[in-house]
């Protein structure tokens, strides 16, 4: 199922990259997004994601280089997205571990639902894994108290720390869960707070 499931799109267009996302936190993904290869790094250092979505041809390297890098971090199935549509290309995408590839440019409907497949198929092999356990003894409640919508303010009367201590606190937080640049970064957190409360309880 796609709902809790952490995405991985690495994609340099930014409407591209804008759309897809909107599309798949529609049907309950956490969406981690990079625009770079490094960026990309950054992102697997703290997160598993359960599909990565690859462009090819990136500002600093090439896709199918990465996913070397990728297999080292974690077993995510990769769908390529790129406008390398010559068939060398394609099955050089395949050959090099992608489960799947769609070429630029391409119907969203079709992605969606190729995105959705490959995370049942996920879902039904293998357990969710988060990157929670990342988390310090004095992050985790800072954590816990952000996702339930209190204020630094609050937050800080309830741990006994400064306000910002706590803004300081949460800063890290995020970038451990590579949501650094989103504006629902409280939402964000509370999902993954969420996937770890669900995976605890079965």
């Amino acid at each position: 199922m796609a709902n809790n499931s952490i995405v991985l799109i690495v994609e340099d267009n930014p409407k591209i990259l804008d759309l897809n996302r909107r599309i798949l936190e529609k049907e309950g993904c956490l969406v981690v997004t990079a625009v770079t290869l490094k960026e990309a790094r950054e992102r697997l250092e703290v997160t598993v994601p359960d599909i990565a979505v690859l462009d090819i041809m990136l500002p600093d390297g090439c896709g199918l280089d990465f996913l070397t890098e990728l297999r080292e971090k974690c077993d995510a199935p990769v769908l390529f997205l790129t406008a390398k549509t010559g068939r060398e290309n394609i099955l050089a995408g395949l050959a090099a571990g992608g489960n799947d590839y769609i070429t630029k440019p391409y119907n969203i409907d079709e992605f969606r639902l190729r995105v959705i497949g490959i995370l049942r198929l996920v879902s039904s092999i293998r357990p969710r894994k988060t990157p929670i356990s990342l988390l310090t003894e004095r992050e985790l409640p800072v954590a816990r108290l952000a996702a339930s919508g209190l204020s630094n303010k609050d937050i800080a009367a309830r741990v006994y720390l400064s306000e910002s201590r706590v803004k300081t606190s949460l800063s890290g937080i995020y970038r451990k869960f590579g949501i650094v640049d989103k504006k629902d970064k409280r939402c964000m957190l509370a999902k993954i707070l969420e996937i770890e409360t669900t995976q605890t309880q079965h």
